[in-house]
């Protein structure tokens, strides 16, 4: 059992050493120890182990996070379902709006990034696949939360918070599940300025055989919600692209 254990905290701190880099974009064995209070020594091999992997890449003695992860990444998102069934009518969905259009997942209590589509130049989010956020935060991750099975909500809210991201960021428990109870009445969510001031989100989810399986949403300038007609469009368009991605992913099981 005491191998077990001292196995498991060898992998934790591989992946510690590799967030490491990842943040500092390179770092020696000197920096990485000081990150991670461990000695030069110790951090020395956990970077030469980690570059026998193909995974991290040695710079002259500055230590990187290699393109390998890009390539583990990129297979992970082609063989989704969600990706396959959501990727052309997110294509068309931007086609149309010119607008940011995403995908996402819930993943361990955050919303997760799965694919975007569209024009950043009016909102550039510096968004990514893979990039992830407080769940609370924007539509796309309410529109989750929605539907969600009321238990999982509460483990999300204990385990992740509400911690605020703007100063229009919903923070209390309570006024979260009235705005929950709204997006389950209306079937959408709509929000302004919570993620990112000056970013309004349109979400609907994406149900298949009544479980949610991920969101549409098109994010743009929180000046457009002055037009009612420009929210009811954009209302209707994620509405449908969602019901669409719903059922090319029941034909693709």
């Amino acid at each position: 059992m005491a191998g077990d254990t001292s196995a498991l905290k060898t992998v934790l701190r591989a992946f510690a050493v590799i967030d490491v880099l990842e943040r500092k974009r390179s770092a020696g064995p000197s920096a990485v120890a000081a990150e991670l209070d461990v000695s030069r020594a110790t951090a020395h091999d956990y970077l030469t182990t980690l570059e026998e992997t193909g995974y991290v890449v040695n710079d002259g003695g500055s230590y990187r996070v290699g393109y390998r992860f890009l390539g583990l990444g990129s297979r992970v998102k082609h063989r989704s379902v969600l990706f396959n069934a959501a990727r052309a009518p997110l294509r068309k969905l931007s086609e149309e709006t010119g607008d940011l259009c995403q995908v996402g997942i819930e993943e361990d209590g955050e919303w997760v990034l799965l694919h975007n589509d569209g024009d950043t130049s009016t909102v550039d989010m510096g968004t990514y696949p893979g990039l992830r956020f407080p769940i609370h935060t924007q539509a796309a991750g309410k529109a989750m939360l929605a539907y969600l099975p009321d238990g999982r909500v509460e483990e999300v809210v204990a385990a992740r918070g509400l911690e605020p991201v703007t100063e229009h960021t919903i923070t209390d428990p309570d006024e979260l599940r009235a705005e929950l109870d709204r997006i389950r009445e209306d079937g959408y969510a709509v929000d302004s300025d919570q993620q990112e001031v000056g970013v309004s989100i349109f979400a609907a989810p994406i149900l298949v055989q009544g479980e949610i399986v991920g969101t549409v949403s098109v994010a743009c300038p929180t000046g457009r919600l002055q037009s009612d007609d420009y929210r009811r469009s954009r209302v209707r368009s994620v509405v449908e692209t969602a019901d669409e991605v719903s059922l090319n992913y029941r034909y693709s099981q």
